[in-house]
């Protein structure tokens, strides 16, 4: 049966697209739940209406995270966190740590899992950690930790 997707679903595609699914699994769960509906002539032209809206957010999101990735290639975040003697931080320094300094020195707001930290950062010193805004946008910080003073 074809079906008219009018919300994401992760095993078979995004809103709007026109998808061929087993009888059951559209009558039983997609229609119910209101996840599809079943493709008409009308139904498909309402699903290419749904596919450009979706085209434009989708180039809004990617041009704000081009501007976001712009705002922040090159610049340097500055982290203080209590750290003892030889430099070892008492704390750690994580994503969500970071996210709020970026927010806080640059201005731009990010989630945590838009930042590449793949361990938490327990001492002293200055990394470079990727910034993911969209999948096809990436991007380079430099993180320095100083010990509080």
């Amino acid at each position: 049966m074809k079906v008219v997707l009018r919300d994401e679903v992760p095993s078979l595609g995004r809103r709007g697209d026109i998808c061929d699914v087993a009888d059951g699994y559209a009558q039983n769960y997609l229609i119910p739940k209101g996840l599809a509906i079943r493709a008409t002539r009308g139904s498909e032209r309402e699903a290419e209406a749904m596919r450009r809206r979706r085209e434009i957010a989708d180039a809004a999101v990617l041009s704000e995270a081009q501007e976001m990735a712009g705002r922040l290639a090159g610049c340097s975040i500055r982290v203080v966190a209590r750290a003892g003697e030889a430099g070892r931080l008492y704390g750690s320094v994580n994503a969500v740590n970071l996210a709020a300094a970026i927010a806080e020195q640059e201005r731009v707001v990010l989630e945590p899992e838009m930042l590449d930290v793949p361990e938490p950062i327990k001492e002293v010193g200055t990394y470079a950690v990727a910034v993911k805004p969209h999948p096809e946008v990436a991007t380079e910080v430099t993180v320095e930790v100083v010990a509080e003073a």
